[in-house]
């Protein structure tokens, strides 16, 4: 699920490779630390050096590799991206949406990245290197999930020429409007509603393509 994420100095950026032994520790221990902070203090508020010291790391090593908060927060997007739950095959597009919905769900309202994606979608608001990064991951995840649509078509479900990435994004908006704007109950219900809602508009020929 990884899309190269640019680093400091060019060439291969961090997330591109997934690394493994003490690479791949240090890895874990500074995103975690990263996003700590970025929960706790905002993206103004997450320093290199600080972030070295809550990882238990040296502040070398963690300007080497990541050198800005920025690529820190694309790369901590990507891990986000390398480690979510693969898409779903349930045999029917209704169920497909169904777990994709709960998906969102599970993560939106993690104690953990609950928060972390708050503060991110605050950051990119503001930061152009963090919305790249966001959208980065949006696409990439759109990318695993549109089978899921290709698949209902040739199973005859919706019609031909319909959009996979318009049947994710409206099924994931109305979540993400109750994460961020409006407060309303973030809930079971609410990820049923809004998968069967999908479902329908798909039947129905909404997401076709005018092309």
């Amino acid at each position: 699920m990884n899309e190269d994420t640019p680093g400091a100095g060019g060439g291969a950026g961090p997330g591109t490779v997934r690394p493994g032994g003490r690479t791949a520790r240090v890895r874990e221990a500074v995103l975690r630390a990263a996003g700590d902070a970025l929960v706790e203090r905002g993206f103004g508020g997450v320093d290199l050096a600080e972030v070295a010291r809550r990882a238990g790391v040296g502040k070398t090593t963690v300007y080497r590799r990541w050198g800005t908060v920025p690529v820190l927060v694309a790369d901590m997007l990507a891990e986000m991206a390398e480690s979510s739950q693969p898409r779903a095959d349930t045999g029917s597009l209704d169920g497909d949406l169904a777990a994709l919905a709960g998906l969102i769900l599970g993560t939106l309202t993690d104690e953990r990245q609950g928060p972390l994606f708050k503060a991110v979608i605050a950051t990119a608001t503001g930061d152009g290197p963090t919305a790249e990064a966001l959208h980065r991951f949006y696409r990439v995840r759109i990318t695993e999930w549109a089978p899921c649509v290709d698949l209902a078509v040739e199973r005859g479900e919706i019609p031909a020429g319909t959009d996979p990435a318009e049947v994710i994004r409206s099924l994931s908006a109305p979540l993400y409007y109750r994460l961020l704007a409006s407060g309303d109950p973030l809930d079971a219900a609410a990820a049923k509603r809004a998968a069967a809602a999908t479902a329908v508009a798909a039947r129905a020929g909404v997401f076709v393509s005018a092309a």
